[in-house]
């Protein structure tokens, strides 16, 4: 198996970026730089595979292995005859984002939620509470009204989702049109306090 100086330049950027780039997203460069190569490989790779390929110790592939696993970003594989464990990345890229969506969400936003809504129902004691409590209410409803959403498009084909986003301005125009013929655009601005 080639290490990542002698993969062709394309997948050696790809990797070395996911890497860099798995600090911000909450894993670490080893993690990002497994789940590359794993993504774009055009086979299942085993543990040995992994580390040859990056020169990292086989104990921090396994590690990489069961974080990425529990992100559920890589499946596990068996082949005839062969004792070892495979793993490879799914092959549908909206499955793959529905994944990370859903896991962001259950290991961020979801716990936000919660103590936020315990927030809200506790009795506030000074008008500093009463202010601070209604600045949580709006950032609750905010995020809720934004999940809602969320779970609309994930429920919504590939193909449909890929449309709609491929409409992108042309909902908003759509949208301003519709404000300004109801009137509705003007009542909000109003309320923001824009008139």
């Amino acid at each position: 198996m080639p290490n990542l100086s002698e993969l062709p330049p394309l997948n050696r950027q790809f990797v070395a970026h996911f890497g860099e780039m798995g600090s911000k997203w909450g894993i670490n460069r080893t993690v990002g730089q497994m789940y590359a190569l794993i993504f774009i490989s055009e086979r299942a790779l085993n543990a040995d595979e992994i580390a040859e390929q990056l020169q990292f110790s086989r104990s921090n592939v396994s590690m990489g292995l069961k974080e990425l696993q529990a992100w559920r970003l890589v499946r596990l594989r068996h082949q005839a005859g062969d004792r070892r464990e495979y793993f490879e990345a799914p092959s549908d890229v909206w499955e793959i984002f529905r994944v990370l969506a859903e896991e962001r969400r259950r290991r961020e936003i979801e716990p936000t939620l919660s103590m936020l809504r315990n927030a809200l129902l506790e009795k506030p004691g000074s008008q500093a509470e009463r202010h601070a409590q209604e600045r949580m209410r709006e950032m609750h409803e905010l995020i809720d009204r934004l999940m809602k959403w969320f779970d609309d498009v994930q429920r919504l084909s590939p193909e449909t989702a890929m449309k709609l986003m491929g409409m992108g301005a042309t909902v908003t125009k759509v949208l301003g049109l519709k404000d300004r013929l109801t009137g509705a655009g003007k009542d909000r601005k109003k309320a923001d306090g824009a008139e």
